[in-house]
């Protein structure tokens, strides 16, 4: 299930963005500042984050400028919903490294058209990424989806979860692992949960970044034997 982060000082506006949200099958998390919402992102990031512009502490901007200088916020999508329409406010959001910005009152179906496109954009710049690290020849570690307990010292998964980190890493959804692995959804979230835990990483972005780092290489076996 894919997390996300939605930041406005207006209880109203993000519990049914939230609840709307969640009834669409995402995992949200709320804030009511800038500097809250940091605060939860640096603790365990999200997979998007919907945020105000005009907020007390800390407003929109500011925070949108502060994740894009951390590590972990510099590739999360990142959409604006604001009261503030003007050209100008648009332009400076699109500047400090927002990928889309929204004018309230929005549309239910608009708003979730553009998260899933985004959401879709983050996995495929990750398979990208993956794919030509891998056409460079860095692929000094190859482990296929049956080892033994001594080859997964590197890997210390499941066989089953295994087969799950391979699909992850080439930047397919949970929906899609659920369709080529035959398994369900919530098998997938579970899953991942336990490779996060045993990698010690937070999110699908990192777990991308400990792939490339650690040369991962899918092979066919790797890949569910398709």
């Amino acid at each position: 299930m894919e997390r996300i982060l939605v930041v406005d000082d207006e209880m109203d506006c993000r519990t049914v963005l939230a609840l709307y949200l969640e009834s669409r099958g995402y995992q949200v998390e709320c804030a009511a500042s800038g500097l809250e919402a940091l605060s939860i992102f640096e603790d365990n990031p999200h997979d998007l984050v919907i945020s105000d512009v005009m907020m007390p502490q800390m407003d929109g901007f500011e925070f949108c400028r502060r994740l894009r200088s951390i590590r972990l916020g510099q590739l999360v999508p990142f959409i604006f919903l604001s009261g503030q329409g003007e050209l100008e406010s648009k332009v400076e959001g699109h500047s400090i490294g927002a990928d889309d910005y929204l004018v309230k009152p929005f549309q239910p179906q608009e708003i979730l058209a553009k998260i899933k496109g985004q959401l879709e954009r983050s996995h495929r710049m990750h398979a990208e990424i993956l794919r030509l690290l891998q056409n460079s020849g860095f692929d000094r570690v190859k482990i296929p989806a049956e080892t033994t307990t001594q080859d997964r010292k590197f890997l210390p998964l499941t066989p089953a979860e295994e087969r799950v980190f391979w699909e992850a890493i080439q930047g397919f959804t949970n929906k899609q692992i659920s369709d080529r692995l035959f398994i369900s959804p919530r098998t997938v979230q579970a899953h991942l949960r336990s490779i996060f835990s045993k990698l010690e990483l937070e999110n699908r972005t990192q777990l991308v970044r400990f792939a490339l780092e650690g040369g991962y290489k899918p092979t066919e076996s790797a890949q569910g034997g398709k």
